[in-house]
């Protein structure tokens, strides 16, 4: 067993959750705004169809060997969102269902040997063709909070926040940073820069890294406070995230685990 048999695994169950709240929702949701500034909830589900499109392209290209880009460039996928969003709650549900099938499709039926092919998101670096189920993890989960609609940055899975904290902090910017050290459930992260040092339950400082914390408990009220989700002290904003599209220095094949 690798590490693939764990993200597949997290990844349908993460897309289960999205696609039962997206079948909850009406045409006034997905019209109302979502968590994101400026976007909807009709922006973000259309954002988070065409992501599933584009890690697709990218799974072709590892397949063949041609070089197909996650997207054609920023403008194109932006209009693409902003041509989407104002569609009704069904058609919304039925985009989102049909792409996530079709990347599960090529998931499913990736040879092997081709796990370990490098491709490239639109930031650097490379990295090989079995992190791309950990990037549509990002995306499903961090975006599933930011709809707004009952399900929070408390709710994703401890092996998630693991991961993603863990791949947040490899790809931090040294130079600079707001914080010299940031401590979570054990693990310490040191020389990040000069600051103050975060200290918190993992799934409170990733919410902080990816700018899902805002206000005292982030919108959780008492619940916030009946799970003990405190820092140490309030940390200054986190640098933009994600810095990377991946970590540096991926091994190629899938690891028996990661991190």
């Amino acid at each position: 067993m690798t590490v693939l048999d764990d993200l597949k695994t997290e990844l349908s169950a993460a897309n289960d959750r999205l696609l039962a709240a997206v079948a909850r929702l009406s045409d006034p949701d997905v019209a109302a705004p979502s968590l994101l500034p400026g976007w909807t909830r009709g922006h973000l589900l259309t954002h988070i169809a065409r992501n599933a499109d584009s890690h697709l392209n990218l799974m072709t290209w590892a397949r063949t060997g041609v070089y197909t880009p996650q997207y054609p460039d920023a403008a194109t996928r932006d209009a693409e969102i902003a041509e989407g969003a104002a569609r009704p709650a069904k058609e919304h549900y039925d985009d989102l269902a049909e792409s996530t099938a079709r990347l599960d499709h090529a998931v499913a039926t990736m040879p092997q040997e081709r796990w370990a092919a490098m491709v490239s998101g639109m930031q650097p670096p490379e990295h090989p063709a079995w992190y791309i189920l950990s990037r549509r993890l990002r995306e499903v989960e961090i975006h599933h909070s930011d709809l707004g609609s009952g399900y929070t940055w408390a709710d994703w899975p401890a092996a998630f926040v693991r991961r993603e904290l863990h791949d947040a902090l490899a790809c931090w910017p040294r130079e600079g940073g707001p914080v010299s050290e940031v401590r979570a459930d054990g693990r310490v992260w040191s020389g990040l820069g000069e600051g103050p040092v975060v200290e918190g339950p993992s799934a409170y400082v990733l919410a902080w890294m990816t700018g899902r914390l805002t206000g005292e408990g982030a919108g959780l009220g008492d619940r916030a406070g009946a799970e003990g989700l405190r820092l140490a002290a309030r940390p200054p904003a986190a640098p933009k995230w994600p810095a990377a599209s991946a970590p540096a220095g991926l091994p190629a094949a899938p690891p028996e685990e990661y991190p």
